[in-house]
């Protein structure tokens, strides 16, 4: 299983933020692959690239994004087979983004701070209720880079329960 991670508009592959989630993917088994979009700023053509990357992927992967790397792996999902995604504070129901309709049938897990002030928690208490998804709304500002213990504990357990979901599934088969 493999985790993909998608870093947001100002932030690059390998941020700190990512490296520590990557770990965490990696000490549960997963092997990681961080894209990078830092050459393109228009969020639509970073789903582009990420779907050209997943389309031919046989094995089951995870999405984890970041700000608008949120809304490049919720968009994506749609057309490649995520076995599910974690988004952080993710860049929903913005202007100038061409999705503004999401609907998804993979497991999906939010965390928001509520004193975000670049993507408002509001957008995604709205997302995660029109889905009936996990949404965590911890202290924090858009980078939950005060909270980042936090996070990386909701990210632990997510993987644990991903790991729990594919063996429930593999007997079940």
């Amino acid at each position: 299983m493999k985790v993909y991670f998608s870093h947001g508009k100002e932030s690059g592959p390998w941020g700190s933020k990512i490296k520590r989630l990557a770990s965490i993917a990696e000490e549960h088994g997963y092997s990681v692959a961080s894209i990078d979009y830092s050459d393109i700023l228009d969020p639509d053509l970073r789903v582009e690239r990420l779907i050209s990357i997943l389309k031919d992927e046989e094995d089951d992967f995870l999405l984890v994004g970041s700000s608008m790397g949120g809304y490049v792996s919720l968009v994506a999902s749609a057309q490649v087979n995520a076995t599910g995604i974690f988004l952080l504070a993710p860049a929903l129901f913005l202007q100038g983004y061409k999705k503004q309709n999401y609907r998804n049938n993979t497991n999906i897990e939010i965390v928001h701070g509520w004193s975000d002030d670049i993507i408002p928690p509001e957008n995604s208490i709205e997302f995660a209720k029109d889905i009936d998804c996990s949404l965590h709304l911890i202290s924090g500002d858009h980078r939950l880079n005060s909270s980042i213990e936090v996070v990386e504990k909701l990210f632990s357990q997510f993987l644990t329960s991903q790991a729990h979901k594919k063996t429930d599934y593999e007997r079940k088969r």
